[in-house]
């Protein structure tokens, strides 16, 4: 029996790059095809929203000139292309999708509504809410939130680089520890950075909790369904 029933799986874009410095690594998403698919099999439903960073980031390209709304749109963009190659990598091993948009591009994705979503998950598919949140000046961790909040998800997912949360960045300082489980209160309080604010507080406000994890280990996703303690788990 899997820990979880109904998931968010949160994906960075960056980590879509793989081996890259940009774009899509083919090996990186058939690997995360088939992490999912393995979850799938074992009667897990499952949302995904997938980041645009690999692509194009609107806060970046605000930094660079671009109109802030505008550029918050591109990256909306980005994450529907990505959403589009995760379907596509998924249908090609047999795994059920639907990709539904927040803003409307119909036949490239249709519009979300959340009893949409839940009754494609009931019915078998897996579902990748693409295109944010649908508004500039919201992060896809904010999107995240909110459509973990919408499906009634039993938990967030958050499949990052690293292998959960420390008391520091494990990359620059190796006397970071990292936590089996910690609360929002601590993360506020500590001010580490896990996802931005308003999605953090969107999270502890509706009592959704996350798993922060390396998706990037093949297999870690089914440790994670299998309840393994690999990642940090973020509570009220």
């Amino acid at each position: 029996m899997a820990k979880y029933k109904r998931i968010l799986l949160k994906l960075s874009g960056e980590s879509l790059m793989g081996k890259q410095s940009f774009g899509i690594d083919p090996e990186r998403l058939g690997d995360y095809a088939r992490q999912i698919k393995e979850v799938s099999e074992m009667g897990v439903q499952i949302g995904i929203v997938i980041g645009g960073g690999n692509i194009f980031r609107g806060l970046s390209g605000a930094s660079k000139g671009f109109d802030r709304v505008k550029g918050d749109q591109m990256g909306m963009c980005a994450t529907v292309i990505n959403s589009l190659a995760l379907s596509s990598a998924l249908g090609a091993i047999g795994v059920k999708t639907k990709v539904l948009t927040a803003i409307r591009m119909e036949p490239i994705g249709e519009f979300y509504s959340k009893w949409k979503a839940i009754e494609a998950m009931e019915a078998g598919y897996v579902c990748i809410f693409s295109a944010g949140t649908g508004s500039p000046y919201f992060t896809t961790d904010t999107g995240s939130s909110l459509r973990g909040i919408e499906i009634e998800a039993d938990v967030m997912l958050k499949g990052t680089r690293v292998d959960g949360i420390y008391t520091a960045d494990p990359e620059k300082d190796p006397t970071a520890t990292k936590f089996s489980e910690i609360t929002y209160d601590e993360i506020y309080t500590r001010g580490l950075k896990v996802m931005d604010l308003t999605a953090t507080t969107m999270c502890k406000e509706n009592n959704l909790p996350i798993y922060v994890f390396n998706m990037d280990i093949v297999g870690n996703l089914k440790k994670v369904m299998d309840g393994e303690p690999i990642g940090t788990l973020v509570h009220n």
